[in-house]
């Protein structure tokens, strides 16, 4: 991929790997692999034009909220409380190097979060996060 590696921030429950695309372009990827799958885009926010409406600055941030009741409701129904994360996101942005980065909660911390580490589904959604997120990140 690129000389910079994927860092978990366990203590915080966050997943980042380098993108070697601009973050319009890894969240139009991201959109089309989420729908390839299956999955259903919720919403896609982008953070730096809502700061120009209110005449501030910000580098290229977006959001994309996603998922699918396949996917998550076998996480509800181990624990309901869990619907505060979820649906899934991925954030891309651009750091102050012009480095761009995706990242995501980390779905293990989640789960010990909500205390449903056994949930079969939290091994699944981990996956399905990684591949959308490598997909997006190469060229």
């Amino acid at each position: 991929m690129s000389e910079y590696q994927a860092e978990t921030v366990s203590d915080k429950g966050l997943v980042k790997i380098p993108s070697l695309n601009s973050v319009k372009r890894s969240v139009d990827k991201l959109e089309a692999e989420v729908t390839a799958h299956g999955m259903k885009v919720f919403a896609r926010i982008d953070h730096a034009a809502g700061a120009l409406q209110v005449d501030k600055q910000l580098r290229p941030t977006e959001l994309l909220i996603f998922g699918s009741p396949q996917g998550g409701t076998p996480l509800m129904a181990a624990s309901q409380a869990i619907g505060l994360d979820l649906p899934l996101k991925i954030l891309a942005w651009e750091d102050e190097s012009g480095m761009v980065w995706l990242s995501y909660n980390d779905l293990a911390y989640l789960a010990n979060r909500y205390g449903i580490s056994e949930c079969p589904q939290v091994e699944v959604l981990s996956a399905v996060l990684s591949g959308l997120v490598n997909i997006a990140a190469e060229h």
